[in-house]
């Protein structure tokens, strides 16, 4: 194997969602086979990385100060929902399905993986919900054993000085095991507009 290939594929491997073959295919298609994508591409991801960066109240993905769901007043401040990760926060955007505000943790809890409190944006989330004005938090992690230890971090931690919020959690519709960002817009949907409150005896 040509050992400037190689390394390619190898560095394309690591992306989430690409095994192999994947990453065969994509680095023998941008440079071998369409190789005059290859610029544009590099230029774009340029671009990105200077100009964007995580939105400091909630963790989306941002230009500006804010993001443009943080800083859109229409939307319901009350109500904030949680999620792991952005494409999730976009899954639920897409389907219709939430018209508050959302945090990003940008993952959940796994100590198998190293993930612990610390690797989470948790912290910015017990500030806004100490701030004020939060009437609802909605666990919207998903349906795994790591999704649950997480929502009971946040019931232990994040929640218990605040006992004048509710707390939601989704899960209808979603199957046991699985997330939110490849589920259909009607699943999404239900899964929010029939959360249950979360954390009663």
């Amino acid at each position: 194997m040509l050992p400037a290939f190689e390394h390619a594929r190898q560095l394309l491997k690591q992306l989430p969602g690409l095994g192999h073959r994947s990453a065969e295919r994509l680095a023998l298609h941008l440079l071998v086979e369409r190789p005059e994508r290859l610029a544009p591409l590099l230029d774009a991801l340029r671009e990105a990385a200077a100009r964007l960066h995580r939105c400091p109240r909630c963790g989306n993905i941002c230009e500006s100060e804010l993001c443009a769901l943080c800083a859109d007043t229409r939307r319901d401040a009350r109500r904030l929902c949680v999620v792991e990760q952005i494409p999730d926060l976009l899954a639920l955007e897409r389907a219709g399905a939430h018209d508050g505000h959302y945090h990003v943790l940008h993952g959940k809890l796994s100590p198998m993986q190293g993930i612990g409190p610390a690797q989470l944006n948790l912290a910015t989330l017990a500030q806004r919900l100490a701030s004020g004005g939060v009437g609802e938090l909605i666990l919207a992690l998903s349906n795994d054993i790591e999704g649950e230890a997480t929502c009971h971090y946040i019931m232990d931690t994040c929640i218990a000085a605040h006992p004048g919020i509710a707390v939601t959690r989704i899960g209808f519709g979603i199957p046991s095991g699985s997330g939110l960002t490849y589920a259909d817009p009607a699943t999404l949907k239900n899964a929010i507009s029939a959360r249950r409150q979360y954390g009663a005896a």
